[in-house]
């Protein structure tokens, strides 16, 4: 069974915060908040958890995972950055928005989308994610918490138990989150393109 912990959204607890973080680098899959919604994620460089969460999901090999980063520059170590594009994306982060961006050496294949070699990028507004993303001095591998045959995300950590209790390592109730996804935007050309509009807000990206 799951380990289920509650963390004060505002003011989270650091010994909370370091044992999700070693959870992660053990190998666990975590259930945890972020701006938009509930999120499963593991360690980047863990192959079989990601294998899980794609089985928890329902996802098949050509699903792309996001990469939740701390600061600009760990983007930058992940993703090909031209001048527009981070003065975009220094604009709108942190915030509710994932940026589809060409993957530097650093993501490891099995991570990128097939034939482009691209990758999903956020930097998120929640200080529990920040707080362990800053801790775990690396990103986090992704992707919203919505179950196969589901039209929305969980939103409720005690369902997430009593659902996924047996399926995942740890559970973290850091509140209420929304059922609204991201807004993605593509960047892989000059000009950015919304590719799905979400929470955050889309008139600084077209102008």
């Amino acid at each position: 069974m799951s380990q289920f912990f509650q963390i004060h959204p505002d003011n989270p607890q650091q010994r909370l915060i370091h044992q999700a973080v070693d959870i992660m680098r053990g190998g666990g899959v975590v259930i945890y908040p972020t701006d938009s919604c509930y999120a499963l994620g593991c360690h980047i460089g863990d192959k079989s958890a990601a294998e899980r969460i794609r089985n928890i999901r329902g996802l098949g090999a050509k699903h792309d995972f996001t990469l939740m980063c701390s600061v600009l520059n760990e983007v930058g170590t992940y993703a090909k950055l031209d001048n527009p594009a981070f003065r975009l994306i220094k604009t709108l982060t942190p915030g509710p928005y994932t940026f589809i961006l060409q993957a530097t050496k650093e993501v490891p294949k099995r991570l990128l989308a097939p034939k482009r070699k691209t990758i999903g990028l956020r930097i998120p507004n929640n200080t529990i994610v920040t707080d362990m993303l800053n801790s775990l001095q690396e990103p986090i591998i992704s992707t919203t918490l919505i179950l196969p045959g589901d039209e929305y995300p969980l939103s409720d950590p005690y369902e997430m138990r009593d659902i996924l209790g047996k399926h995942v390592d740890l559970i973290i109730d850091g509140g209420y989150c929304g059922l609204e996804p991201t807004t993605v935007v593509d960047l892989l050309d000059d000009v950015p393109k919304v590719i799905r509009e979400g929470l955050g807000p889309i008139d600084l990206i077209e102008q």
